[in-house]
């Protein structure tokens, strides 16, 4: 199930209540993730007396609160259920399931799928004779009649040296259903194609050294996971990057500005939105060396040309309907360049980064940042990459509606 594409780039809230099952729910997380998830864990106070919120941290690098009343000015479950795309409770208990089916909201878990309207999936886990009981049969029943995808428990050993139904389902069992319910549910993308080009390009002086930048692709692999997460269709493009392309997206490996043009250029044509958030040297050597440059031969002379300018070109073959995004790397002027960019490479939207000293984008988690249209500039001051491309991919949602 790793790397399934329903689950990449999703992000999920898992729900673990207060049956001995909850340390398999430390697995049910990591397996989320080898699948390419978000994973938030939500934590019953039942649960907190068999697991600890600090190893669900530790395994998710999440915060995970205690309760609503950690910071209830944040509204915290709202915002909880705002950001996941998928809700799975396992194990679900008996109590856990009575909850849900009546509509509590009597801890966080059950506060946050009250405000949740994405899909849910439970997995549950008790005593043979509670699964077996008719209030929590009818509880199921109303679950499922909601839409709630059920996975049922496995017959094995129980508590108490017991043998019976009421075992969690194995973990690969709870992920097809979170897959199967997360591709069921339509995402604001689904059908969109997207292209996106990340990191930074390199061009060769001679076989060892080479041109380059500081980019680390960081924003474009944003880019990349939440257009997966809103169920886009992506094509990633990738130069020279610290971080992976996100698992789902279909990849492309270069190097240089040539191969990267080229890549670009071959795509660009069957996908609706290209978001150009590579850096791509504006330069290269003319003449590279086709063998090793030695010290001992003194300080050789470069002599450089221009790179193919792949945004131009996009913005002239571009067809009707096509959304074409850039970036600019700016060191001052900030919006007067991007402005510029804007209208010179006939972009719908620019993206304009600061990389002038300890306000660089290059590397960082976190950046300042415009997004600048024809119409107006937002303004984003520290956000980090991803909340980036959520205002980035907003922006694609509203212009597409328009």
């Amino acid at each position: 199930m790793a790397g399934d594409p329903a689950l990449a780039g999703a992000r999920v809230l898992l729900g673990v209540s207060g049956g001995i099952a909850a340390y398999k729910a430390a697995e049910l997380a990591r397996a989320l993730q080898r699948a390419g998830a978000q994973v938030q864990p939500l934590l019953t106070a039942d649960a907190e007396r068999l697991v600890t919120r600090a190893t669900f941290a530790a395994l998710s690098g999440r915060r995970v609160p205690a309760s609503i009343w950690d910071d209830p000015a944040a509204v915290e479950h709202v915002a909880l259920a705002r950001w996941g795309d998928l809700l799975v409770v396992a194990p679900a208990t008996a109590h856990t399931l009575a909850r849900l089916a009546a509509g509590l909201a009597d801890d966080l878990l059950t506060a946050v799928a009250l405000a949740f309207p994405g899909p849910v999936v439970v997995a549950p886990a008790m005593h043979a004779e509670m699964w077996e009981h008719p209030a929590t049969r009818r509880n199921l029943d109303t679950l499922r009649a909601r839409g709630v995808a059920v996975v049922p428990p496995a017959t094995g050993p129980l508590t108490s040296g017991d043998v019976g139904v009421g075992r969690l389902a194995e973990t690969d069992a709870i992920l097809a259903a979170a897959a199967a319910a997360r591709r069921a549910a339509p995402g604001p993308l689904d059908g969109l194609r997207v292209l996106v080009s990340l990191g930074g390009t390199r061009e060769p002086i001679d076989p060892v050294r080479y041109i380059g930048n500081r980019s680390s692709g960081r924003m474009g692999a944003a880019v990349v996971a939440e257009a997966l997460r809103r169920g886009a269709s992506v094509t990633a493009v990738a130069a020279t990057t610290v971080v992976p392309v996100p698992d789902g997206a279909r990849a492309l490996r270069v190097e240089t500005a040539q191969q990267l043009y080229e890549a670009v250029l071959a795509e660009a044509g069957e996908h609706d939105v290209v978001v150009m958030a590579a850096a791509v040297a504006d330069f290269r050597p003319k003449a590279p060396a086709a063998g090793k440059l030695k010290k001992d031969r003194g300080v050789p002379e470069l002599v450089l040309e221009p790179t193919p300018d792949t945004l131009a070109e996009l913005g002239r073959r571009r067809r009707a309907g096509q959304l074409l995004v850039g970036f600019a790397a700016e060191t001052s002027d900030h919006l007067a360049g991007g402005r510029a960019k804007l209208e010179r490479k006939r972009l719908d939207l620019v993206v304009v980064n600061h990389v002038e000293g300890e306000r660089s984008a290059f590397g960082a988690d976190r950046a300042d940042a415009y997004l600048v249209d024809a119409e107006q500039v937002r303004t984003l001051t520290g956000a980090a990459k991803d909340e980036v491309a959520g205002h980035l991919l907003d922006w694609v949602q509203a212009h597409l509606r328009r």
